[in-house]
């Protein structure tokens, strides 16, 4: 490996803007990934993180915004020039090379020295732990090992930026957290600049340095795994990330009563001015006791290994708690239950 690639390299993604006849799949996106580090993309189907990819990658042209890599803008720069490596949802692989020949294509086409080419190629089917299948074609490989494949050949050429599109959701869930655990540990060996684009919030918190949330062609939130989890910073982030219960409260100055008790609002987010609200809160957010008065019904319970969940009906709304599998028989369906906020803090968003 290069000096260059072990240092990484930068990126800073300015108030892209991308349409496609009416419709707007970037409004205004912006992101700054560090040298080295890897970024999630993360949202729903249509919020443009796959565009943000296909920009940065150069197979999009922003109507507006700029791309800059290593401090260069490239936004006019032709793709097949920007230096990057790419593995995509569906592999990609030609079918009438074998694994090695494949890994080398690359760099071929760089005009790398045939001697040269099939030592790099072998020495990354060795790092993706596939030597012995070199020889393969890729119908002889499983999926999992299909997207090695793809992988090793997308870092073969020792490109600045490593693009990941969905590369694993075609795969069974076994392989899928293999090769998850995988693509984290060559991408921190090698150093690469990463950005991976996912639909599946466990993919993105187990891999990524920090997370961006997208929604409509924006950047929710970007933060930490650990961050974007415990203080989401908007209703959607909170709701989509995790487990989240709504929760009808009314709010008293900077403080809202939830299960009779009053709590510190962590942020109003431009609604001061509205008393009737709903609290977002986490499942362990939430303790729960027996009560024969208590105002909650258990309406269904979810074993989940050491911890088993309950749905508790409080006043319309359904509320979910997560107990030590322990103590569950003490909360059978239809036991009646009280319930309190153990989190300093809790965020709002306007009623629905």
């Amino acid at each position: 490996m290069t000096d260059a690639l072990r240092e990484g390299t930068g990126v800073h993604l300015d108030g892209l803007v991308c349409r496609f006849g009416m419709t707007t799949a970037l409004d205004g996106f912006s992101l700054d990934v560090a040298p080295g580090e890897f970024v999630a993309l993360l949202g729903p189907s249509g919020c443009g993180k796959t565009t943000a990819l296909r920009t940065l990658a150069g197979f999009e042209t922003p109507a507006e915004g700029r791309v800059y890599v290593g401090g260069v803008d490239i936004t006019s720069t032709a793709a097949q020039k920007r230096d990057m490596g790419m593995v995509f949802q569906s592999y990609s692989l030609f079918p009438n090379m074998s694994a090695i020949d494949n890994v080398a294509f690359g760099l071929q086409l760089r005009r790398v020295n045939g001697t040269d080419r099939k030592r790099r190629a072998g020495e990354l089917l060795e790092l993706v732990g596939l030597s012995s299948h070199a020889t393969k074609y890729p119908h002889q490989l499983s999926g999992g090992q299909q997207q090695r494949v793809a992988l090793a050949r997308a870092i073969a050429i020792e490109p600045q930026v490593l693009l990941l599109d969905e590369p694993l959701s075609a795969l069974d869930a076994k392989v899928r957290a293999e090769l998850r655990d995988e693509i984290r540990f060559l991408q921190r060996r090698l150093n690469i600049t990463t950005l991976f684009v996912t639909h599946d919030q466990e993919e993105a918190l187990s891999m990524a340095d920090r997370v961006c949330v997208m929604s409509n062609g924006k950047a929710e939130q970007i933060a930490a795994p650990a961050t974007l989890y415990s203080r989401p910073s908007t209703a959607f982030v909170a709701e989509f990330v995790g487990v989240t219960s709504r929760i009808k409260a009314s709010r008293s100055g900077e403080q809202v009563v939830v299960f009779d008790k009053s709590i510190k609002i962590r942020d109003d987010a431009g609604i001061s001015s509205v008393n009737d609200v709903d609290v977002l809160l986490r499942p362990e957010d939430i303790s729960v006791t027996a009560s024969s008065t208590g105002l909650g019904i258990v309406t269904h319970t979810s074993f989940r290994g050491a911890d088993t969940r309950l749905e508790v009906g409080v006043g319309g709304d359904t509320v979910r708690v997560d107990i030590s599998s322990s103590i569950s028989t003490q909360f059978p369906v239809g036991e009646r239950v009280n319930l309190e906020v153990t989190a300093k803090d809790v965020l709002v968003s306007a009623r629905r």
